[in-house]
C-alpha cells in the first residue's frame, strides 16, 4: 500500500545532478616592513596550522619576494582565515595583511 495508483508499474527516471565543485582560493600573507618574522610564523601555525618548517618556509617566501602563498581554500574559509589574520596582527599592534585571489 501506500503507492500512488497511477503511477503503478512506470519506470521513474533517474536525473543525475552535474555538483559543481566550489571555487577555490589562494590565500596570500603580505610582506610589510615592520611585522617580524616571529610572528608570521605564529600566524601560519596558529590560524593555518602549518608545522614549524612549513611555516617557516612561507614565512621565508613573504620575507624575500614579498608574498607567500598560505594554502588554497572554499571562498569562506578563506574569508575567514583572512579575518583572524587581521585580527591577531591588529591585537599584537603589526600592519600584516592577507589577501586572496582566484586559484
Amino acid at each position: 500500500m501506500g503507492r500512488d495508483a497511477q503511477h503503478e508499474g512506470a519506470v521513474l527516471e533517474r536525473i543525475d545532478e552535474e555538483l559543481k565543485e566550489p571555487d577555490e582560493y589562494r590565500v596570500i600573507l603580505l610582506n610589510d616592513d615592520y611585522t617580524t618574522m616571529e610572528f608570521v610564523v605564529t600566524v601560519l601555525m596558529t590560524v593555518f596550522h602549518k608545522g614549524l618548517p612549513e611555516a617557516t618556509r612561507i614565512m621565508l617566501d613573504v620575507h624575500r619576494k614579498g608574498r607567500g602563498v598560505v594554502g588554497v581554500y572554499a571562498y569562506d574559509i578563506a574569508v575567514t582565515k583572512i579575518k583572524q589574520v587581521h585580527e591577531l596582527a591588529r591585537q599584537n599592534d603589526f600592519p600584516l595583511k592577507c589577501t586572496m585571489e582566484k586559484a
